[in-house]
């Protein structure tokens, strides 16, 4: 599976479940890198720190996320390591993973919608 750019991503938005593997506090734009114009999060998209997401047994990763096994999901953090990881241990699970690289980093500095 090759990576999502920032045209594809803001484009499926709705279509595909996005996952930001984040802090919780970097999610709600509470804390984040002195690097990033605004702080928040793609729209719609769910927060599982990537610490507890490499912890959850499959039951519990399906119920969080709400997507079947084999469905796609996209993930991002600040600068596409964390995502990495994310999607690596995803794929184990059966998943359509797909990363970000560009993550937070990027979507930062557009001009599409976030939430805090």
């Amino acid at each position: 599976m090759s990576d999502v750019g920032i045209d594809e991503l803001s484009g499926r938005l709705g279509e595909v479940r996005v996952i930001d593997v984040r802090r919780p506090e970097e999610y709600d734009g509470t804390f984040g890198s002195a690097c990033d114009p605004r702080q928040g999060h793609i729209p719609g998209a769910v927060n599982i720190d990537v610490r507890e997401l490499m912890t959850l047994t499959e039951v519990e990763l399906r119920v969080r996320l709400d997507v079947p096994v084999g469905g796609e999901v996209v993930c991002y953090c600040h600068s596409g390591s964390r995502s990495a990881l994310a999607v690596e241990a995803l794929r184990r699970f059966g998943y359509d993973a797909r990363n970000y690289p560009g993550s937070w980093h990027e979507w930062s500095r557009s001009e599409l919608p976030l939430e805090p």
